[in-house]
């Protein structure tokens, strides 16, 4: 069994974030960049499956600038077997990046694509769902276990009421959530490994999908400050100062 693991480029969590002067969204100069936590458990979750035995090989893939590299770097350090770069300077959105991850699901013959649920920059949530319907493969998504057995993959996933385990028949598409794992750090000679590990670099525009995007961004702007809040003196006081805000 193959697994393919799509990663994205994002600025680092630690980082606060700056919006552009113009109010056009990020400012990602000199920004310290990573890869999405999320994306980074999926890798971790794939390697699992291999190490037990359950599957041949990771490739891990990126789509966007040429600095994503970097990225797929790290995931051939943690021990993705393989990477693919697809390049494109374009601000692609997630029904685009579905429509090419579904080509190179095909073109590599994937049995199971493992994706985080979500990137932290766009908070999006797309392109798992997307990448599903478009191969027409069972889903599991938000998943915080998953097993495999006789060719069935068992994925625990939390629902409002609790936990909810899917049965799903591989090929399937699977997202990760916060407490599926927690992923390794690459270790020095893995880093150096990672270096002569095969990446293919590939275009957007050869996949043959329309990459513009279906929505502008009018304007990006930073939530309003929290006013501060009041001491009161006693519960009496309290409940007053409640009942003039409309709070009880």
């Amino acid at each position: 069994m193959k697994i393919l693991v799509p990663v994205k480029r994002v600025v680092d969590y630690n980082v606060k974030v700056r919006l552009k002067a113009d109010g056009s969204g990020v400012d990602t100069a000199n920004v310290k960049m990573s890869m999405n936590p999320f994306d980074e458990i999926a890798v971790e979750e794939a390697l699992r499956i291999k190490e037990a035995g359950n599957a041949e090989e990771v490739i891990a893939v990126s789509i966007g600038v040429q600095q994503c590299q970097e990225t797929l770097r790290t995931a051939l350090a943690m021990g993705a077997d393989r990477a693919i770069l697809v390049k494109t300077d374009a601000a692609i959105e997630p029904l685009a990046v579905a429509k090419i991850l579904a080509k190179i699901t095909a073109d590599v013959g994937a049995d199971l694509v493992i994706l985080g649920k979500q990137a932290i920059d766009d908070d999006s949530n797309q392109t798992g769902q997307m990448l599903a319907a478009l191969l027409g493969r069972p889903q599991g998504t938000f998943a915080s276990e998953l097993n495999l057995a006789d060719g069935k993959i068992a994925v625990t996933r939390e629902v409002d009421g609790g936990l909810e385990t899917l049965s799903l028949s591989l090929p399937a598409v699977v997202t990760a959530d916060l407490r599926l794992n927690e992923p390794r750090y690459a270790s020095l000679p893995n880093i150096m490994k990672a270096k002569r590990k095969p990446m293919e670099q590939l275009a957007a525009e050869d996949y043959g999908v329309d990459l513009t995007p279906r929505h502008n961004v009018i304007l990006v702007s930073e939530p309003a400050a929290r006013e501060a809040g009041v001491k009161v003196a006693n519960v009496a006081e309290l409940v007053a100062k409640l009942k003039s805000v409309g709070a009880i």
